[in-house]
């Protein structure tokens, strides 16, 4: 386990930065903070002792490519995650099927070979990776002090200072004048609950999630040798695994320490919290939904190590970043569904533009506008992500329309905050003015195409024989935009590049749009897909992405195999490529 090798100096009577949370956001950010401006004096307080257990009690074990680029090439902590962590094989989803007792008959959406190294990936015990940045903040000399609690934070912009009241472990009262504070709190939230900034959204979603000290491998739930080949290179159990039905998903994710942590996260509407609020209960529940899960989890479950529980836990912010010398990180902020696992990567886009804010108005720039653009930026990604969850769950009964989203989210994440995170234009947006319309524009598609793939699942209730295994890969346009995340572009090469990615998803979105409609055309007896279509067809949105498709469909043409996914007269390509 990890250790720090010595206690921190004392507190300080004043410092630039106090950072008010030792958890992910607030480690991270003061690493990141300090190595972009190495005379900064910083101060992370954390309520909780440290070192942590590894397998601690918080989630967020899964990153995706831009909180993997982040610890990797941003914070430099390329080693620990090697050393320490799990290479992740990708997301992977098996969906409902004849009861769920034999995983070989559920179609299956994931990789076959290992994506390439560029755009690495990672399973995160969090305990492990706080702990190696408890070291690492000493070794870069910031002050973390845990098990010291922050009884109260007087912010006052009129002066050079605001001012916190601490409780150090042995009871010991503190006062610390910062002349910023970043409140990295989590969930409890300090600073937004007193100044009010709390925004409900309208996602409702229930979790729980609890550890088992067994490495337990989807791999081995079956010997069918044909299940196995799917397989070319990695394995199974080091994807982030999920198994979905109606109204929900569970995930299983396999952690460096031997555990692997399982999580249950339902629709609010579909599926009652208190049939699974418990332990017991939620073992019942998987019995009845994931039969085959719940055995494999019951034959370990002497090794329970922990179990917790999260009720409506999606919600937002009406600021994040102020002027006033006052920001929120993570969790402290906003937070939306563990689904794709997004949690980190706002810890990475947020900790981003806080360091740049920050950093600026200690060299003595104005930053009020700074700081309005950076907001703008933050809150226009999180609101942008939150409409990916927003009543969607409802679609995960439905595999071929579940697949067809899950490729295109994947496909715009990569494309669109993508391309933006990985060429550092995120804190550049005031500066790059036709980039920030392309942004909003791609915002409203994404709202467009989600309420259309709820559409379209309402109507096709009875969806076509599909292929068993859908490879990420086997469509070319998601290698291209996977890969060309670290294509190093730089002015106007990046500006032209975002602009065609953008085009890009209005073209794939108005693919989308056609390919169902003439599909619903085709079946003109169906009362209920005549009538969508026709409702349709009278939308201007939707018809000016048919338009762009129509328009593009000759200079960059795009298979629609995509979104039909059939299997019962023509086959998906092994275009998975090494």
């Amino acid at each position: 386990m990890d250790t720090h090798t010595s206690a921190p100096e004392p507190l300080p009577a004043v410092a630039d930065v106090a950072v008010i949370g030792g958890g992910a956001a607030g480690l991270t950010l003061a690493l990141q903070l300090r190595k972009a401006r190495p005379h900064t004096t910083i101060v992370v307080v954390e309520r909780e002792e440290h070192p942590v257990p590894e397998t601690t009690h918080k989630v967020g074990e899964s990153t995706v490519e831009i909180a993997g680029y982040y610890l990797r090439e941003v914070l430099g902590l390329d080693e620990h995650l090697r050393a320490e962590q799990l290479d992740k094989f990708g997301l992977r989803v098996f969906f409902s099927h004849a009861g769920n007792e034999d995983i070989t008959r559920r179609v299956e959406l994931g990789h076959s070979v290992r994506p390439p190294g560029a755009v690495g990936t990672y399973q995160i015990d969090r305990g492990r990776l706080e702990n190696a940045l408890g070291r690492e903040l000493a070794a870069q000399g910031v002050l973390f002090h845990s098990g010291t609690r922050t009884e109260e934070v007087e912010l006052d912009p009129t002066t050079d200072h605001h001012r916190l009241r601490l409780r150090t472990a042995d009871g010991t009262l503190h006062h610390l004048r910062a002349r910023w504070v970043v409140d990295a709190t989590g969930r409890s939230s300090m600073v937004k609950r007193r100044l009010g900034l709390a925004k409900r959204v309208g996602h409702r979603a229930n979790a729980v999630w609890f550890r088992v000290g067994h490495p337990i491998d989807v791999d081995q739930w079956s010997d069918d040798p044909a299940w196995h080949a799917r397989i070319e290179e990695g394995e199974r159990e080091l994807s982030t695994n999920h198994l979905m039905g109606p109204g929900y998903w569970v995930w299983l994710i396999r952690l460096a320490s031997g555990s692997i942590s399982i999580g249950i996260v339902t629709d609010a509407q579909t599926h009652s919290f208190d049939e699974m609020n418990r332990f017991d209960r939620a073992m019942e529940w998987l019995a009845r939904h994931e039969p085959q899960c719940a055995r494999e989890i019951g034959a370990h479950r002497d090794k329970l190590q922990d179990f917790r529980v999260m009720k409506d836990y999606a919600y937002s912010c009406e600021r994040v970043f102020s002027s006033d010398r006052w920001c929120l990180a993570g969790e402290a902020g906003v937070f939306l569904d563990p689904l794709y696992s997004p949690g980190l990567d706002l810890i990475a886009v947020g900790n981003g533009l806080i360091t740049d804010l920050i950093s600026r108005a200690l060299d003595g720039e104005q930053v009020e506008e700074l700081a309005a653009i950076h907001n703008q930026v933050f809150l226009l990604i999180a609101e942008g992500w939150l409409s990916i969850y927003e009543h969607q769950y409802q679609l995960m009964g439905n595999s071929r329309v579940m697949i067809t989203k899950v490729i295109w989210d994947t496909a715009v994440y990569w494309a669109v905050p993508g391309l933006l995170f990985f060429h550092d234009k995120l804190r550049e947006l005031g500066e790059l003015p036709t980039v920030i319309a392309d942004l909003a524009r791609f915002s409203s598609i994404g709202t467009i195409t989600q309420r259309f793939l709820r559409e379209w699942a309402a109507a096709e209730r009875e969806p076509r024989h599909q292929a068993p295994f859908v490879r990420f890969y086997d469509f070319e346009f998601m290698r291209r935009l996977h890969i060309g995340m670290t294509a190093d572009l730089d002015g106007v090469a990046f500006q032209e590049q975002f602009a065609t990615n953008v085009r890009f998803i209005e073209q794939l979105s108005g693919q989308l749009v056609s390919t169902v409609l003439a599909e619903f055309d085709a079946e003109p007896w169906d009362e209920t897909k005549r009538a969508q279509a026709e409702k349709w067809r009278s939308d201007r949105h939707l018809s000016e992405l048919v338009e762009v498709y129509r328009q593009e469909a000759d200079t960059v043409p795009v298979s629609d195999r995509w979104i039909r996914l059939w299997s019962a007269d023509e086959s998906i390509s092994t275009g998975e490529a090494r």
